[in-house]
């Protein structure tokens, strides 16, 4: 048998607290009454409306989302959370005939690194974690004009602060866009907050629609976006878009509470409630989530065990408004990629909709049935 690895030293993302949350949902809520007048939330239309160029409904919608998330303007658009990002950066760069981006130096989600792979883009890495080097790459006389991040951890090493790693490249006279799956709701603030040009995440991660999403961002950049999904075939429809908003104003709350299970899970782990388990750590992999280390190289049979006791057999969106019961399960393929040896002795832990004491009782029947056979 292999030696038995140990766990990396990882850095999670704050979490939103429920005040903060609370203030979430009171923003989208307030912009909901301000752009959404006489009943308007009961009404959707479609089409290319003229002077508007998209259903009335989604462009409301839109207004709305840009008030909660304190941003100049806000697109919704097709593809979800990978759409976004292809509209958000055929709008910024691609836009400009820029094919160079300044990149973290880790791997890129899968996705991404296929839409970097289309665009032909050149990417120039530094170390995002490294302050001294990521100022002297940003800061560079030949650097990019774009800078292009992944909120959520791409390794489980990562540890920069975003609003950092954002301050330093606009001194330095650079925009950055953010990819914001995975963080948008669960950490107090997005990309464009903390001062990104640009914020792309899905909001069928957020329990909306299938293949819905949204841009955030900076004026110039968000009517780039409405003139590259101009198409009616493109259009977010309006009933797609109140969908969205209904769903969403009911997360912000909700994703407090799975924090709270998250780390009441992980804290229990590492006290040595569940046997088999003789290690936990806390990381953005890609959702927030525990990863435990196992005491036997079992974890490629977890998952299949764990779905007999009622675990999510698979992800559907990291989130989507289908995954109710916790999800036991392999660790990412991105985390993988920087740590093979942990394939077959670490899983993931997500509580998702549950409480800690049915996670772990999952988790604990799920061990024995991988140690008996």
């Amino acid at each position: 048998m292999a030696d038995r690895p140990t766990l990396p030293t990882t850095t999670p993302l704050p979490a939103a607290t429920v005040e903060e949350s609370m203030a979430l949902q009171q923003r989208l809520v307030a912009g909901l009454a301000r752009h959404f007048p006489d009943g308007g939330l009961f009404r959707s239309d479609l089409g290319v409306v003229p002077g508007l160029g998209r259903p009335d409904a989604t462009a409301r919608a839109e207004r709305a989302l840009a008030d909660a998330f304190e941003a100049p303007a806000a697109a919704l658009v097709q593809g979800a959370g990978t759409g976004a990002i292809r509209v958000a950066l055929a709008a910024g760069p691609w836009s400009e005939g820029d094919r160079r981006l300044l990149v973290h130096q880790a791997p890129d989600y899968p996705t991404t690194a296929r839409t970097f792979a289309d665009a032909g883009v050149t990417l120039v890495r530094a170390d995002a974690n490294d302050r001294d080097a990521w100022r002297a790459a940003v800061g560079a006389p030949d650097a990019p004009a774009w800078v292009y991040l992944q909120h959520s951890r791409q390794q489980l090493t990562d540890s920069y602060d975003l609003g950092e790693v954002i301050a330093v490249a606009r001194q330095a006279g650079r925009r950055v866009i953010v990819d914001d799956n995975y963080s948008a709701v669960r950490t107090p603030r997005i990309g464009t907050q903390l001062g990104a040009a640009a914020s792309a995440f899905s909001l069928f991660k957020l329990h909306g629609p299938e293949g819905v999403a949204v841009v955030l961002g900076d004026q110039d950049l968000i009517d780039r976006v409405h003139e590259a999904t101009y198409s009616g075939g493109g259009q977010v429809q309006g009933h797609q878009a109140l969908d969205a908003l209904r769903a969403l104003v009911m997360v912000p709350l909700n994703w407090a509470a799975q924090s709270v299970a998250t780390a009441e899970v992980c804290e229990r782990l590492v006290a040595g409630e569940v046997p088999g388990i003789v290690d936990a750590t806390m990381a953005n992999a890609q959702d927030r989530c525990v990863i435990a280390l196992l005491d036997q190289p079992v974890a490629r049979q977890v998952p299949a065990l764990a779905a007999r006791y009622g675990s999510a057999p698979y992800p559907v969106g990291s989130n989507s408004r289908y995954e109710i019961t916790p999800l036991i399960y392999r660790l990412s393929g991105s985390s993988l990629h920087a740590r093979p040896d942990l394939a077959d002795w670490a899983i993931r832990i997500n509580p998702m909709r549950a409480g800690a004491d049915l996670t772990l009782d999952m988790l604990a029947r799920t061990l024995r049935s991988a140690r008996t056979g």
